[in-house]
């Protein structure tokens, strides 16, 4: 187990791009998505998913270390994804507050 995230984790230490721009063999999301059965991104589907997958596809219970492989670079996938979310969800948050502050208050309509 421990030799498969290992291995599987090797692509992605290699650069901390974001997902989409990324040069290293990667999965697109709805790929990732289907790996894992994950047919929303949140955190506690990708985890219970991603657990439940590494431990049936275990070489030592007759699995497979390609899928194994595969379901660590689904969650990896996703959780990139959350993070890519994350970040543009504060910076709109943060714009907004800006363009909020720097608007001038509108004047009342008059009624002609």
């Amino acid at each position: 187990m421990v030799a498969s995230q290992a291995a599987a984790g090797t692509w992605g230490r290699a650069g901390h791009q974001c997902a989409a721009a990324s040069s290293l063999p990667s999965l697109r999301l709805w790929e990732a998505q289907q790996v894992l059965s994950a047919s929303k991104l949140s955190r506690k589907e990708i985890q219970k998913s991603y657990e439940h997958l590494f431990k049936v596809n275990n070489r030592s219970i007759g699995g497979s270390f390609y899928l194994q492989s595969k379901v660590v670079r689904a969650k990896e996938r996703l959780e990139e994804e959350l993070r890519i979310q994350v970040s543009e969800d504060r910076d709109r948050a943060a714009t907004q507050k800006v363009i909020t502050w720097l608007l001038p208050p509108h004047p009342p309509i008059s009624n002609l």
